[in-house]
């Protein structure tokens, strides 16, 4: 049996060894009370005053301001998804890693529209979970980003002894649409996202 394709003891990381900006305990606050993951995103009200009883001024293009996305961040809402099958972390388990991880630009000077790239590593070549965690990934990144981004997530090339038919299987919507109208599905993927921070 070849080695390789065996793999009962996968490399498990150490929590703490892992790249984040997040601290183990908690979150760092800003003076503001933010996170800044998607602060920006929702405008915060204040309900004590009319909203728009305000004159518009052209200093109202810092509400325009989105703020960038990069990496470490798309890892920090993916790293702590939990294995479907081991009770550790996709993190843990170097299933996502930060240098798979890869935000393409517009493709168009028209569109805002920027790509999320995520390549996973299945912990063994022939994992037979390896569309399940894809789908962990793509619904959890789908749920969490802002809809100026597109979700493309796949298995790294040569990790898996079918990569390129689980990477059609996670690029095609409708196949994903049906996926997840699936319930015994979708019960794996709640027990996978309820880790999530």
């Amino acid at each position: 049996m070849d080695p390789d394709k065996d793999n009962a003891n996968p490399t498990i990381i150490n929590p703490s060894d892992l790249p984040s900006r997040r601290g183990i305990s908690e979150v760092k606050k800003r003076d503001d009370g933010g996170t800044g993951l998607f602060d920006h995103l929702v405008p915060a009200y204040s309900y004590l005053n009319d909203p728009f009883d305000q004159p518009l001024s052209s200093s109202d293009s810092e509400d325009e301001t989105v703020e960038a996305i990069d990496e470490q961040e798309i890892y920090d809402l993916i790293a702590t998804i939990s294995d479907p099958e081991h009770p550790l972390s996709l993190g843990s388990l170097a299933v996502v890693n930060l240098p798979d991880i890869h935000i393409q630009p517009p493709t168009s000077s028209r569109s805002n529209i920027s790509t999320v790239l995520v390549e996973i590593t299945p912990t063994i070549t022939h994992c037979s979970l390896a569309t399940v965690i894809g789908l962990g990934v793509r619904v959890r990144l789908e749920q969490a980003l802002p809809p100026r981004f597109r979700v493309d997530v796949r298995i790294k090339k040569g990790t898996h002894s079918t990569d390129e038919a689980v990477n059609k299987q996670l690029g095609d919507k409708e196949r994903v649409a049906a996926a997840l109208e699936n319930g015994t599905l979708m019960g794996v993927l709640r027990r996978m996202l309820a880790t999530c921070k």
